[in-house]
């Protein structure tokens, strides 16, 4: 009788692509690059187990579908189209710290260009962040006279 060695146990591949928009404006966008991300998962001959699409900010870091798909570590592997897709910063730790494998599948080959998108990402945040305080404003000051009324 032989017997097979014990780390002869080979884990099963558990693919997820992530798609992401920030917003709900190009929902189109995130269906197609979803599609994208799974055509390219079948052409390596790797079976998806899981699509995850995300409507957010990619410099949101409470991205409640991304966090689940993080957390479980269950994903041998996480395919996404650009890094900014999977997060606008900290990618690098992300692939340090996420025990399965991190494809991106249009890595930025232009440092110049990657450099340029980070801070147009800074810029419109920090927008974004102002107009909200400013609508969040409004509306207090809406509610506030409603109130007194």
């Amino acid at each position: 009788m032989v017997q097979e060695p014990q780390d002869a146990v080979v884990k099963q591949e558990y693919v997820v692509v992530y798609a992401r928009v920030s917003s709900s404006e190009n929902r189109d966008n995130l269906d197609a690059q979803a599609k994208r991300m799974t055509d390219f998962c079948n052409a390596k001959g790797w079976a998806v187990a899981e699509v995850i699409k995300e409507c957010a900010s990619g410099l949101n870091d409470r991205r409640p579908k991304l966090q689940k798909i993080l957390s479980e570590k269950k994903a041998t592997k996480i395919v996404c189209e650009h890094s900014d897709r999977l997060t606008r910063f900290g990618l690098a730790y992300i692939k340090t710290l996420y025990p399965g494998e991190i494809i991106v599948v249009n890595p930025v080959v232009e440092e110049e260009a990657d450099l340029i998108n980070d801070f147009t990402s800074l810029v419109t945040s920090f927008c974004a962040r102002l107009y909200g305080k400013r609508r969040s404003r409004r509306n207090t000051e809406k509610l506030i006279k409603e109130l007194s009324k």
